[in-house]
């Protein structure tokens, strides 16, 4: 660790841009001239400068960790212990390993922002400073009202999606044995620098995050700074209030699982709240109207849902591909995709004999991964042990669950189909659905424009 971090120090060079460059320059300036900070010299700032500058953007923790960070920094390897206020050197060094740098350089960042003392840190500290770290980004966006429509903390005290998420980030580190960090048993388990940096470099939220938070907080290179897929914009037609199921952080992380040129935006089709429990009303709002997150919370507030990677369609064949996955919210976050066992991937029927009718995606009839039964508010998902699809655990708290909240979001830009071609019936979702469930034709299909592509 001590080598690693000497060797880093020395052979510091900012990773900035000119431009970049000036931005930071023009930062610490501002930082070091604080007049609220006496007896600090003009080529370093205090905490008591950060706290000024920052204001409520961050939250106090977070503003303390960055600035122990930074002098906590050795660019000589020879320093005894952390400097008593933040150098230039210091500052550019630890905005460029935090923004620019690499998984070892941030790495050694995230160490320093934990822990005052070299060597191993324990995973509890970790879990700490991951949760402050999502706690931070909630929190910075909100201030900054950059939510794009998203709702982040309702309640007062602690918010449980951020200990979630934070849980679903940490489940993703291995220790040096191979295991994960599950259970509250392994928060004693010491992490050295190895272990962090293969959790940054593979789990990319952790750098996000950090970017975020630093641009956001610190109100610079926001240019460079893209929350358009990070934080997809949120559409709801309706003119009236509606509340989702769905908080800024779980939005966050399942957007992150799509095809990239679907994650900016989210475009509410239906809602139990809006438009009734009625599973008429919900094939009527999501057939024909591209790829979407349908998202439900059971009665024992679970949430959990999956991706439909293309439109929905009333028919008794599975549709479908393999870029569908089935996903878990509360009480954990998780993503489940498919295992290739077969292609039973979306379902979606009504008003047959033999076979079931309802919304399903994974498994088989009968025995969904999750299933939304055509009498509304009534559900399933089983798997004993996983779904053969997609792999995935029960989702509900209950095998047989009913439910009063579910949502469906289209997600991307819809098609210029899905946008020309209007019926008189599209006005009417539910008599539309009632057709298609009946097998009767649609006799206003005759008046739309064919699509070039046919």
């Amino acid at each position: 660790m001590g080598n690693s971090r000497s060797r880093v120090g020395r052979s510091f060079c900012s990773q900035f841009l000119p431009e970049e460059q000036a931005e930071i320059d023009q930062l610490f300036d501002a930082l070091s001239s604080d007049k609220n900070s006496p007896n600090v010299s003009s080529k370093s700032f205090s905490l008591k400068a950060l706290q000024n500058h920052v204001g409520e953007a961050l939250p106090p923790e977070m503003v303390t960790r960055l600035y122990d960070g930074m002098r906590r920094v050795d660019l000589t390897g020879k320093a005894k212990g952390p400097s008593e206020n933040v150098s230039q050197e210091q500052f550019t060094a630890s905005m460029s390993h935090l923004l620019k740098g690499n998984s070892e350089e941030k790495s050694l960042m995230i160490m320093k922002m934990i822990s005052a003392t070299e060597g191993p840190v324990k995973a509890r500290e970790v879990q700490k400073f991951t949760e402050d770290l999502v706690g931070s980004v909630v929190h910075v966006l909100s201030h900054r009202q950059e939510l794009r429509g998203w709702t982040g903390k309702e309640a007062p005290g602690p918010n449980p999606r951020v200990q979630v998420l934070a849980a679903q980030l940490l489940s993703d580190m291995k220790l040096q044995d191979g295991k994960r960090l599950l259970g509250p048993q392994w928060l004693d388990y010491d992490c050295d620098r190895a272990v962090i940096e293969d959790w940054v470099f593979r789990v990319p939220h952790v750098a996000i995050f950090l970017s975020v938070v630093i641009c956001k907080g610190f109100l610079i290179l926001c240019s460079s700074l893209d929350l358009t897929t990070l934080v997809p914009e949120r559409q709801v037609d309706q003119g009236r209030g509606f509340e989702s199921i769905l908080d800024v952080l779980s939005v966050m992380y399942i957007n992150a699982q799509l095809p990239r040129e679907q994650r900016h935006r989210w475009c509410l089709l239906f809602s139990s709240e809006l438009h009734g429990h009625s599973f008429s009303q919900l094939c009527g709002h999501i057939t024909h109207r591209g790829p979407c997150v349908a998202v439900l919370e059971d009665h024992d507030k679970h949430v959990f849902g999956g991706f439909a990677s293309c439109s929905w369609e009333v028919k008794p064949q599975f549709q479908g591909d393999n870029r569908c996955f089935l996903f878990s919210i509360c009480p954990s976050m998780a993503v489940y995709t498919h295992t290739g066992y077969n292609d039973h991937y979306m379902y979606l029927n009504h008003g047959q004999q033999t076979i079931p009718n309802g919304l399903g995606m994974g498994g088989q009839h009968n025995y969904f991964g999750l299933w939304v039964d055509v009498d509304f508010g009534k559900g399933h998902s089983r798997a004993k042990p996983t779904c053969t699809t997609y792999n995935s655990p029960q989702l509900s708290a209950q095998e047989n669950f009913q439910f009063d909240k579910m949502e469906v979001w289209a997600v991307g830009d819809p098609s210029e189909e899905q946008l020309g071609n209007k019926s008189i019936l599209d006005a009417d979702p539910e008599a539309q659905a009632l057709l298609e469930i009946s097998g009767h034709s649609r006799h206003s299909e005759g008046l739309r424009e064919v699509p070039d592509d046919e």
